[in-house]
């Protein structure tokens, strides 16, 4: 059984060397990493995934549901405005999640204003750099305490 689930989508495993102006420089290893001791200090257990494939990240949202993971943070990255089968993935799981983007998507080009997700997450924490995670990860633990 896994507490918490981090996924994340297309190309961000380029994180710390693409569009630095917009996404920072910190690494996605360095955000896993920072990610995971802060679930762990919590006491609760903690995976992440990335790929850029679509399919591999259904086929993790439906593995999630196996494996007993009890709350999914999700930054979709462009699978945000176009994964409608992202989406009824994630219904038909029935994990609550919560949506984290790097950037604020409102703030940018106008196709990145809808999400497919935002609708039915529980939150969505975008536009804080790598303390977007941060905060989704202690909004996900603060959750789980409360259940």
């Amino acid at each position: 059984m896994t507490d918490i689930l981090l996924l994340n989508g297309p190309n961000l495993n380029l994180l710390g060397s693409r569009e630095t102006d917009i996404y920072g420089n910190s690494s996605l290893k360095a955000i896993n990493n920072a990610c995971q001791e802060q679930v762990e200090s919590h006491k609760f257990s903690f995976q992440s995934f990335q790929s850029n494939s679509e399919t591999e990240l259904i086929d993790a949202i439906q593995q999630a549901k196996s494996d007993k993971v009890r709350l999914i943070v999700i930054n979709p990255a462009a699978y945000t405005h176009t994964s409608v089968a992202m989406r009824d993935a994630l219904l038909a799981v029935e994990i609550p999640f919560i949506e984290v983007h790097l950037s604020n998507p409102h703030s940018r080009e106008p196709f990145r204003h809808h999400s497919y997700f935002s609708d039915i997450a529980l939150a969505v924490i975008a536009g804080f750099g790598i303390d977007s995670y941060r905060y989704a990860i202690d909004a996900a633990i603060n959750r789980l305490k409360q259940n």
